[in-house]
């Protein structure tokens, strides 16, 4: 008889999981933008895959660096993060190594009582025109996770490269993926066309509930094992369609399976494994809650989760979350804005790209609410 696998979900940070459910619409625009690459053909924007931590946009980054790979023709992918582009000198010697780009690399110019710096605007040129002739000889794709922590003047010749070679019609793409305070870490930057994506600018939030329940059932059925209605119903609800709790139900009820033989997954099996998910769940939260504690945000995040908690809320307007703020005693609307953007680059709430007006707000692990309110209690 064949073994089972001792892990089959994969709760963690970026690993694939066994099945990748809920983004047609996000892999639909990935995948045209591989078509253009694959015509040797620039794509009209760049990807920007905006989310609180957790929803899966590594995962997406992972996807389309495989998709890449199994290209025909050939499409080449870099994976590149911020704590390795420290300087844009890394950032030429990741995109145009020196073996094959010797010649377009400038002269670092001396300033006596600073040191050696680049010449910027040289090195930016100089960059786009060895991007060009690299994507020429064949098409590439720069995959930036972690992007809200990029270097803004790294960032700025990053942004500027890409547009040059887009205007040049060169076959490149560059895909960036960060926490929601991206957009506004990307307006630092000083290129303002960046935010001229049309469909590249892509939210990746919550599962839809058929979705989260793909997620759990798909690699079960895989392994021959089944989850009934009622587990099924009652799995989902406790993972409020978080993509990482997911996960990490998935992962128990198989530790479960493996160590009862069971092929049907009922719900008194999933009520026995909820202590140690929501063990698990807790120690997230107490870290989110740390980093709410670190920025002095606990008061403001505790004002927010009282408007969504307390009244039920699944999302909430601009004026929403001032009162609530208001009524916490923070009256002074610019402090109100400056919390509000905090708590957004956090991930604690968010704003979807690609809305409909009025915009409105959204928790980004609705249940990290509850707990904020019982830690500041």
């Amino acid at each position: 008889m064949e073994s089972k696998p001792q892990r089959v979900f994969k709760p963690g940070n970026g690993a694939s999981p066994p099945a990748l459910t809920g983004r047609v619409a996000e892999q639909a625009v990935l995948s045209r933008c591989l078509a253009d690459l694959r015509g040797n053909a620039a794509p009209p924007h760049d990807v920007v895959l905006v989310g609180p931590r957790g929803n899966g946009k590594t995962v997406l980054l992972r996807w389309y660096q495989h998709a890449c790979a199994q290209s025909q023709p050939a499409v080449d992918a870099v994976w590149l993060t911020p704590t390795a582009l420290p300087s844009q000198t890394a950032l030429f010697d990741v995109l145009a190594p020196r073996r094959r780009f010797a010649r377009l690399r400038r002269p670092w110019v001396g300033i006596a009582s600073v040191g050696a710096v680049e010449c910027a605007s040289a090195n930016g040129n100089n960059l786009a025109e060895a991007l060009t002739s690299r994507c020429r000889r064949r098409p590439l794709v720069a995959l930036l996770d972690e992007a809200h922590t990029l270097d803004l003047a790294v960032g700025a010749a990053l942004l500027n490269a890409s547009q040059q070679v887009r205007v040049a019609e060169a076959p490149f793409l560059l895909a960036l993926a960060g926490t929601p305070g991206l957009t506004t870490h990307m307006d630092g930057m000083n290129a303002s066309f960046w935010s001229r994506l049309g469909e590249g600018e892509l939210g990746i939030g919550h599962l839809s509930e058929e979705a989260a329940k793909q997620a759990l059932t798909e690699p079960l059925n895989a392994h021959g094992v089944a989850i009934d209605a009622e587990a099924l119903a009652y799995v989902v609800a406790q993972s409020q369609c978080y993509p990482y709790f997911v996960q990490l139900w998935g992962d128990a009820l198989w530790q479960r399976h493996l160590a009862t033989g069971a092929a049907t997954i009922a719900a008194e099996l999933a009520e026995a494994v909820q202590p140690t998910v929501a063990a698990q769940v807790a120690n997230y939260h107490q870290r989110r809650f740390a980093e709410l504690e670190s920025e002095g945000l606990v008061p403001a995040a505790a004002a927010v989760a009282r408007l969504f908690v307390q009244r039920d809320a699944d999302a909430a307007s601009n004026q929403d979350v001032d009162a609530a703020l208001a009524e916490f005693g923070i009256d002074n609307a610019g402090e109100r804005y400056a919390k509000r953007e905090a708590l957004n680059r956090l991930g604690y709430v968010w704003r979807p790209p690609n809305q409909q007006a009025p915009f409105r707000w959204y928790a980004g692990i609705p249940s990290l609410m509850t707990h904020v309110l019982k830690e500041a209690a």
